[in-house]
Parts: structure tokens; C-alpha cells; sequence
């Protein structure tokens, strides 16, 4: 499945050049720039880690980390991003439940190291997926068949990473949507449809021994090629 972070940051430059970062490195990123929003979006969503500042506007970012609410079903890997450098606000914030502590201003590459660390740590990897002849990179979105490299769109290969993970289960329709595309992204009622189509063209031009197959009123699946059923 796509990495999908939430990013609770209130000041509006810093979430846009960390949402802008994380998206060209192939994270799919949702914000929040209150604990109020963080505590719905993470009731709404389930995310593969957090980015949290601690300074937010209606309360203190460790409140989300206690919030009963915020839990669905448990709260993801969390890194916090803060000013704060005194050593007590540390202690503080790992015993509150943070993964990692980083201080402001932040080297965005370091703190994408950070996070994908926080992701092994958790079993979130980044190892190769493969299908048949088949394989994906997810950290470079880089995919293969048969050793001749698969030009693919970013949500195509979102959508390829979702498979791969979900084979050979069903992936739900409405589980695609969350993790493909964002809260603030108007998706239209054939989106999915539409790049499962254009995914599943690219995949049988490119000779690839599995496909995907439609479960009607479900979702998708990844078979290998053979009878559909």
C-alpha cells in the first residue's frame, strides 16, 4: 500500500514544502493544522505515521498522542516536530508515546530518513514486492517486467504498490480511494475505475503474467494470467 502520512503542522509554508517533499518521494500525504483535525482525521483514516508539531493552535500536540479518539485502531508510528529543545519536552514527548523527537528547523531529507526508520521499525518496509515477472521498488516507485522497466503515472504506481499488497486478497474499492488519494482531493465517482483500467492496459502491453481482475461490487484483484472467473 502507498506510505499515507499525516502531517499536523500549523505553520502553512512548513506543511506545504514538507507535503511537497514527501509527495515527489512517493508518500501519499494528508494535513492537519489543529489537534481537533488531527484527532478526525485519525478517527476518518488510517495512516502509516504521523508528523506532529507540538505547538498547535487549540492544544498541545501531545493531547492528540492521549486522545482516546485518536486511536483507529491504534495510533500509527508518530514523529514529533517541534521547537522545543528543552530535555524534559523530550522525555516528555517519547513517554507520551513519539517515536522520534526532531527538532526545528529540520533538514526535510533527514526527516525522511527518520520516517522510513520509524516504518521498518513498525514492519512498514520498503522491500521489493513481486508478482509473477513482476517487481516493484515502493520507495522509488520503480516497477518491472521481465527486467524492461514499466513506465507508470504516481497514482498508477500507487495503485500497483495496493495491489501487489493486497494479492492475493480482494482490494477494496472504497480502501483504494483512502490510500490513493488525499482528504482535500475531489474524486469522482469513476476515478478508480479509470486508473485501474489505464494500470491494467500498461500491464498487459508490457507482457506481465498477472492481471488485475474486477470483483463486482467489491473491489480488485491480482491474479495470474489464466481464465478470468
Amino acid at each position: 500500500m502507498p506510505i499515507k502520512l499525516l502531517i499536523v503542522e500549523d505553520h502553512d509554508q512548513l506543511r506545504a514544502l514538507l507535503g511537497d517533499h514527501l509527495r515527489r518521494r512517493g508518500f501519499a500525504v494528508d494535513f492537519a493544522e489543529t489537534g481537533g483535525q488531527a484527532i478526525a482525521s485519525l478517527q476518518a483514516t488510517r495512516y502509516d505515521a504521523i508528523i506532529l508539531d507540538l505547538g498547535l493552535p487549540d492544544m498541545d500536540g501531545l493531547q492528540v498522542l492521549a486522545s482516546p479518539h485518536a486511536s483507529h485502531p491504534e495510533l500509527p508510528p508518530c514523529i514529533v516536530l517541534t521547537a522545543r529543545d528543552a530535555v524534559q519536552s523530550k522525555i516528555d514527548g517519547l513517554d507520551a508515546g513519539a517515536d522520534d523527537y526532531v527538532l526545528k528547523p529540520v533538514d526535510i531529507a533527514e526527516l525522511e530518513a527518520r520516517i522510513r526508520a520509524v516504518l521498518r521499525r513498525s514492519g512498514r518496509g520498503f522491500t521489493t514486492l513481486t508478482r509473477g515477472n513482476l517487481s516493484f521498488e515502493p520507495q522509488h516507485r520503480h516497477a518491472v517486467v521481465d527486467g524492461r522497466v514499466l513506465e507508470l503515472a504516481r497514482r498508477e504506481a500507487m495503485l500497483l504498490e495496493e495491489m501487489l499488497r493486497s494479492a492475493p486478497r480482494i482490494a477494496i474499492k472504497d480502501h483504494l480511494e483512502e490510500r490513493i488519494y488525499t482528504q482535500h482531493e475531489g474524486v469522482t465517482l469513476n476515478a478508480i475505475e479509470a486508473l485501474v483500467s489505464r494500470l491494467r492496459r500498461k500491464l498487459e502491453a508490457a507482457g506481465a503474467t498477472v492481471r488485475i481482475d474486477t470483483v463486482r461490487g467489491i473491489g480488485y484483484r491480482l491474479v495470474s494470467n489464466g481464465p478470468h472467473v
